[in-house]
């Protein structure tokens, strides 16, 4: 401008140069978020910040926490001094340095899907998000190589339809991690706090029975938790499923937030339909399924649905205690009416309510779908079901899987929460070829009823937390029954290393929950099994009852040998399947009953 500043406008500057001071010295020193530009408190001390930017709903919560007397858990106290988001340099310093992280950054890393793992092994876990469990051959391929050069040169199929990479050194850690962004895919937010990997059908658009593709509705909700900060400011992990209605089981019950598809009947004053079901408050390892709240949304509403449903849980959720941080707790309190209310408000709107008789029967499971071929709404194509051991794959499996994909399917891998996979888009003239592929590739497209429904979490060979080696039991159990009990039924026998129960225990026909026996003054303590009996999901959902304690790891084949032969010898007919066998009885008569049958 030319000339000098006329009065006014020097006053002006001088105004604004005074109030930006102010704000520098409002401002916070580190940390999330940026003060709010306020007036002075009472004797002019100036007032806390208030919380601005993405992060600012889960400060608010923990300020609140703060104010009522609550002492933030460790994680909470972590992501308020330096969010994991803003730590990515930190990282990276790490990896160059091969330096492990210490407490704090263990945590912080897992948002972007990096687990250490000592001191079962030195090393992390890096876990993928794949949604709906839907990836391709190449992508497939890809994450083989990455195994091999990164990691210990196998993957693990986790019972999130998911895909985890095990023994990567610090000094690959972010190498892993960017090479996965390479392929299309991601690690981001898999771990600690945070919305998990979206389930789906794992045959979404090619099962006959179903009665919604869920693939378009978990990708948007998968994509919608990617490009929004402001969601990872959950008080503990969240998981959504969706379930189209198809013939293999989504276990969408056990999440926090279960999306059901139904048909609506014509007649209830709704307009007929597929909708969602929203069930909510599944975490099974704490013994609860998601319960029905009655209401039931238009799939295109689905991902606004949930996003209230997180930000509810954002302002509501425990941040003291982590044992009571899940949404379940929240729902315990408030009930479902109280929520759903609360949920109205946020989206302004009413949702919609059915009762029992307008919503028609969901078609039937069928629980050796996952395995072996199975013909597609496709006419004339198949996917074929592979059995992984235990849910493990090495780095050559990997390809040669992908192979047989691109060369006799439609490219599609699609991953299940049974921990196998399937091949979908095969010719039926073509099966012949790809099923001697893949037995090529050493592993099987058949399975007895014990393998088939076999589920295993990590153990103690690779987690920190889990008391016995659970995938290597789970594969001594397998051996030892395959060979002396000829079932004709589907079972479902699910160990878990630990009470966190990744493996769901408590929902297998047969659950072992991980633990270590006292040993006498000279001799170590051994692994063990307690081992629960009767568990069931969807139509038959009930958690477990326990029947035997501190079963030795060794002891437990002959164990369920006895309780398998009680079964087949006692129930009511060749249709009475293990689980409703097991509901007959109270615990000291079948304990009575096994006890008569003698392993060989």
């Amino acid at each position: 401008m030319p000339g000098d500043f006329e009065p006014e406008q020097k006053r002006y500057l001088e105004g604004l140069m005074t109030g930006l001071q102010i704000a520098k010295t409002l401002r916070p020193a580190g940390g999330n978020g940026t003060a709010s530009l306020a007036s002075t408190g009472p004797n002019g001390a100036a007032p806390a910040a208030e919380p601005i930017g993405p992060d600012a709903a889960a400060l608010r919560a923990q300020d609140r926490t703060i104010k009522a007397g609550g002492k933030l858990s460790d994680p909470e106290k972590f992501k308020r001094e330096l969010h994991p988001f803003d730590a990515y340099e930190r990282l990276k310093e790490q990896a160059a340095k091969n330096e492990p992280p210490k407490a704090d950054d263990n945590f912080r890393w897992r948002f972007f899907g990096l687990f250490y793992c000592a001191p079962a092994q030195k090393s992390y876990m890096c876990r993928l998000r794949i949604p709906n469990g839907i990836l391709n051959h190449w992508q497939f391929a890809g994450l083989a190589d990455l195994a091999e050069r990164y990691a210990g040169g196998y993957a693990h199929v986790t019972t999130r339809a998911n895909l985890q990479m095990r023994e990567v050194e610090p000094k690959n850690a972010v190498a892993m991690v960017e090479a996965i962004q390479d392929l299309g895919l991601c690690s981001r937010g898999s771990g600690a706090d945070n919305i998990r990997n979206v389930t789906g059908t794992p045959t979404a658009g090619i099962d006959p029975q179903e009665l919604i593709d869920t693939r378009p509705y978990a990708r948007e909700w998968h994509f919608h938790i990617l490009n929004d900060r402001s969601l990872y400011g959950i008080p503990r992990k969240f998981n959504v499923g969706f379930d189209g209605g198809g013939v293999i089981p989504v276990l969408e019950d056990t999440n926090d937030i279960g999306f059901q598809a139904v048909r609506v009947n014509d007649g209830y004053g709704i307009e007929p339909g597929v909708r969602f079901r929203l069930m909510l408050g599944g975490i099974t390892g704490h013994r609860s399924f998601a319960g029905d709240t009655g209401v039931i949304v238009k799939p295109a509403e689905a991902t606004a649905v949930a996003d209230a449903v997180v930000r509810i849980f954002i302002d509501h959720g425990d941040r003291t205690n982590r044992a009571k941080a899940r949404l379940k707790y929240v729902l315990d309190a408030w009930g479902f009416e109280k929520f759903v209310a609360a949920l109205e408000e946020r989206l302004g709107r009413k949702l919609v309510r059915a009762t029992a008789n307008a919503i028609a029967p969901r078609p039937a499971f069928d629980r050796f779908a996952h395995i072996g071929a199975r013909r597609q709404k496709q006419n004339g194509y198949f996917w074929i079901g592979i059995v992984l051991p235990v849910g493990r794959l090495t780095a050559d499996q990997m390809r040669g899987i992908a192979k047989v994909a691109h060369a006799y399917g439609d490219g599609d891998i699609r991953l299940t929460v049974w921990q196998n996979l399937l091949i979908s888009g095969v010719p039926q003239a073509r099966l012949a070829e790809a099923e001697a592929a893949i037995a090529a590739a050493s592993l099987s497209t058949k399975a007895t009823s014990i393998r088939a429904g076999l589920v295993a979490c990590t153990g103690s060979a690779g987690c920190r937390l889990a008391m016995s080696d659970t995938k290597r039991h789970a594969e001594a159990i397998a051996q030892w029954c395959e060979s002396r009990v000829a079932l004709d039924q589907p079972l479902n026998i699910h160990l878990t290393g630990c009470p966190n129960s990744c493996a769901q225990h408590y929902i297998g026909d047969i659950g072992l929950l991980g633990t270590k026996t006292q040993g006498s003054d000279d001799e170590d303590a051994a692994e063990a099994y307690h081992i629960h009996v009767g568990g069931g999901f969807g139509p038959q959902a009930q958690c477990g009852r326990e029947i035997y304690r501190d079963v030795k790891a060794d002891d437990a084949p002959a164990t369920i040998e006895r309780m398998l032969k009680a079964y087949l010898a006692n129930r009511t007919g060749t249709q009475e399947n293990f689980a409703d066998f097991t509901r007959r009885y109270d615990i000291d008569a079948l304990k009575a009953l096994f006890e008569t049958q003698a392993s060989e």
